[in-house]
């Protein structure tokens, strides 16, 4: 019998590789037999040498360049080098993102502080950052007629959260984008190419750090509201991501394109 959830010999593409969410994920899929490629800024470089260096220590196929997801030019470089490289690609995980704190709405300020220069700038690297990779390569899984994108949206993309007014809205459009997109390619370019996103609950990390913590490690009335609305109680971890990574990855979801797979202990069910 066919094994539907089988990745050996894939090749993975992901952005945002070495963030906190992006090196278990490189890993897992590397594990499984996917050839991976990880993609990130310049000055992580090191970082992404490393990573690459364990997983072929343990046996995987892994391979690093650096990127801007913002400068297709140089996307366009990449595209050629994985081309060159492997020949193919099969999977798209789009995972470059991140806020900043003066996209934010903080307790003491209102939308009349907002800057709207620190908004276009989280706009432009979590919707424009998913865009054009998916532009330049996409081309690849046009000519396969096969292929699986997922995008990184996020809790915020489905309901609206306080203070974190551009990375909302930029997560919303990825949610949207990820919609109009499965369309898009399926009707133009065939079902073989699929496009879904996931949207992970809140994850402990640099970029949400100085929200959900104080200064003495201990939680901040953000977090301890956000766990009250979270039937499980508890922030998750990066590693809850991969079973449902896995899956849209695969054949397993063959059929299952346009969906924002929500991996989050409940918070957006739950209601009081």
């Amino acid at each position: 019998m066919t094994n539907l959830f089988e990745l050996k010999d894939r090749v993975v593409v992901m952005t945002g590789a070495c963030g906190v969410l992006g090196i278990p994920i490189v890993k897992y899929f590397a594990a499984q037999g996917a050839k991976v490629v990880l993609l990130a800024r310049e000055r992580s470089s090191e970082l992404g040498e490393q990573i690459v260096s364990e997983i072929k220590a343990d046996g995987g196929e892994a391979c690093f360049f650096a990127t801007d997801v913002l400068d297709k030019a140089l996307l366009e470089k990449n595209y050629g080098q994985i081309m060159e490289k492997y020949g193919r690609i099969d999977v798209l995980m789009n995972a470059a993102g991140g806020n900043m704190p003066s996209a934010t709405v903080p307790p003491d300020k209102s939308i009349f502080d907002l800057d709207t220069d620190a908004v276009k700038q989280v706009t432009d690297l979590n919707l424009f950052g998913t865009v054009l990779p998916t532009m330049v390569f996409a081309k690849a899984m046009v000519e396969q007629k096969s292929g699986s994108i997922i995008n990184f949206a996020s809790e915020s993309a489905l309901r609206p959260l306080s203070r974190v007014a551009g990375y909302g809205v930029a997560k919303a459009a990825v949610a949207n984008w990820t919609k109009w997109l499965c369309g898009e390619l399926a009707l133009k370019f065939g079902e073989g190419i699929r496009v879904n996103a996931i949207a992970p609950g809140f994850i402990l990390s640099k970029q949400n750090k100085a929200l959900l913590t104080n200064p003495d490690g201990s939680l901040t009335p953000r977090s301890h509201t956000i766990l009250g609305h979270t039937p499980f109680g508890r922030f998750l971890e990066p590693e809850e991501l991969l079973g449902t990574l896995h899956w849209l990855a695969s054949d397993a979801s063959k059929a299952v394109t346009g969906t924002v797979a929500v991996v989050d202990g409940g918070f957006d069910a739950f209601s009081i």
